[in-house]
Parts: C-alpha cells; sequence; structure tokens
C-alpha cells in the first residue's frame, strides 16, 4: 500500500525505513526551509540511516497528501496545530491520519488527536501509533512490541495488520485518551529518571516508576480513559526506553540538565511537563511527581532539594 508520512526527523525517517522494508510504497514530506529535511533529500541519509532511492522525498505538501489514504504523521507535537491547518486548506478527500508522536499542547493541554479533531472537522479517520521503541536499536533489528490505537476497532486492527512485521509486534488499543496521556507523560518521567542519573539516585528509578505509573493512572481516569490503559505497552512498557536506554532524548536531557549541560535534540517531555501540569491542576488531580518535575524545570527549584520533599512525604499507604 502507499503511506505518506509528515516528517523529517529521527522517527519519522526511522518509519520511512521500515514500511518500506516490509514492502509499503513510501513518500515521506518535509518542509522546503527545513535544514534537515533537506539534507536528507540531498544526501537520502541521517546519521541514523540510509534511505533507499525508491522512497520518494517531497516538500510539496499537496503532493504528499495526494498520494497516500493513509498519512502517517511524526512532528514535534507543538507543530501538529499549525501542520493540520494546513492540511485542512488542502485536504480533498477523507484519509486515514495516523499519529506517531507524544505529547500535550503546551498552551491548551489538549491531547493532539483533540487538535487534529478541532482543526480538520472534515470526515477522516484517526489512529495513535505509540509505545515503546528506540530507533537506534531498531535498525539493528531488535524485536519491539507497540500499539495502534483507535475510537474504530476495524481501523486500528486494519493498521495492525499492514505495519506489522517479524521484529515489530504490533497490538490494537481501544482507549486513545489513555494511549495519548500514558505515551506523552512516560517523556515527563523520562526526563525525571535522567535528573536521578545526573543526581547519581538512580536507584530510585523504581519507585519512580511505581508511583509515577500511579500519578498518570488517576488523570487518565479523571479525563474518561482507562486507568489500567497506563500498565501496557504506551506507558509503563515504554520505561525501558525511556528512562533507561542511553538513547532516550527525554532521559539525555534530564541527565544534561542536572549537569548544567545543553542539550541538543528535542525532548518533548519539557513542553509537556509545562502542559501537564496546569491540566492536572485544572481537574485537581494530585501529582506530586510532576509539580516537582514543573518546579524544577519551570520554577528553578533545586533538584536534589524537591526530590528529597517527595520522599519525605508524609507516610501512608501505598495505594491511598
Amino acid at each position: 500500500m502507499n503511506i505518506t508520512i509528515l516528517g523529517s526527523g529521527r522517527w519519522a525517517s526511522y518509519i520511512a525505513w521500515y514500511l518500506h522494508s516490509i514492502h509499503h510504497q513510501v513518500l515521506l514530506w518535509g518542509r522546503k526551509d527545513s535544514k534537515r529535511f533537506q539534507a536528507l533529500k540531498d544526501q537520502r541519509s541521517n546519521e541514523y540511516l540510509a534511505l533507499d532511492s525508491s522512497i520518494h522525498l517531497t516538500d510539496s505538501l499537496q503532493e504528499a497528501l495526494d498520494y497516500s489514504d493513509t498519512i502517517i504523521i511524526a512532528i514535534a507535537s507543538q507543530g501538529l496545530r499549525t501542520l493540520a491547518k494546513e492540511m485542512n486548506s488542502v485536504l480533498t478527500q477523507k484519509k486515514t491520519f495516523v499519529l506517531a508522536m507524544k505529547g500535550l499542547e503546551k498552551s491548551t493541554g489538549k491531547r493532539l488527536s483533540m487538535i487534529m479533531e478541532e482543526e480538520i472537522p472534515q470526515p477522516k479517520k484517526l489512529a495513535v501509533w505509540v509505545g515503546p521503541t528506540q530507533v537506534e536499536d531498531a535498525l539493528q533489528g531488535t524485536p519491539n512490541c507497540m500499539i495502534i490505537a483507535s475510537d474504530h476497532m476495524d481501523v486500528a486492527r486494519e493498521l495492525v495488520q499492514s505495519f506489522s512485521s517479524s521484529t515489530l509486534r504490533l497490538y490494537v488499543g481501544l482507549d486513545v485518551i489513555g494511549s495519548e496521556i500514558g505515551a506523552a507523560l512516560k517523556n515527563v518521567i523520562g526526563i525525571i529518571a535522567g535528573m536521578l542519573d545526573g543526581l547519581h539516585l538512580s536507584s530510585l528509578k523504581g519507585a519512580l516508576m511505581a508511583r509515577g505509573t500511579l500519578e498518570v493512572s488517576r488523570l487518565v481516569e479523571t479525563l474518561g480513559g482507562k486507568k489500567e490503559t497506563i500498565y501496557g505497552l504506551s506507558h509503563l512498557g515504554d520505561y525501558e526506553a525511556t528512562l533507561f536506554s542511553k538513547f532516550s532524548h527525554n532521559r539525555a536531557f534530564g541527565e544534561a540538565f542536572i549537569r548544567h549541560e545543553t542539550y541538543p535534540y528535542l525532548a518533548e517531555g519539557y513542553d509537556t511537563t509545562e502542559a501537564v501540569y496546569h491540566l492536572a491542576k485544572s481537574y485537581q488531580v494530585s501529582m506530586p511527581i510532576i509539580e516537582a518535575a514543573y518546579a524544577v524545570l519551570f520554577q528553578k527549584q533545586d533538584p536534589y532539594q524537591m526530590l528529597q520533599q517527595l520522599l519525605i512525604r508524609e507516610s501512608k499507604e501505598e495505594f491511598a
């Protein structure tokens, strides 16, 4: 089948490479003014992989949308609304959109599927593709599992069947709210894990995983999702790849932050921290780990002191 991928970063280029490897016809779109896309177009490669000559690259959004009925979006989450507006102005027929990205809109706290619904009101199908993976590992053929969730089971099942392979097992998910929130917030937990690494407190990652998962499940349930989703691939299942991997941008950003070093790559969890902090406040959901992350990143509080405050909170039953 023909598949369009919007984006030219690490994940977008990997999706193009992967789907081509399992015999799909692939077009990859990037912005004309993007140095990263122009380098990919000129050299047919980036620091991670090389793209086969049969993978078509274009900076024409109209051409990209006309190429396929299945549009995978893999860009920085804060740019989705702008792109969605642009797509809505040139769309001529119903499409299936797959959001292969993780985050919440910083200014509103809205999930990415909500942005798509707002900016592209015409008939369409929506799915989210999330879960644990690191491009560097996947390119070596390391087997992995991920999830594709949609409000329509037939859409999720069709995509799972089309995108699965011997190295990537995909599962069908029906809880879009839980999948999106879980995927977005695991990046925040990943930043905190990196802070623990920077403070030589890596042994606390186990506690962070347990308590963080519980916090996120409370938010998901409040928003109308299923709290059990957070214990699946979209969140807890992604912890190893995000909290421990040397390739994790969010973990590496957290560690660099503690060391007062500049981190050159995108860490989606940074903007998501601000978004979920205000979201939790508006819904009156207790999320002390998120509050600590926000205090460190945006209020310049001492990270070691904030972690101490988390650890010496009043003792109570674990699941109270």
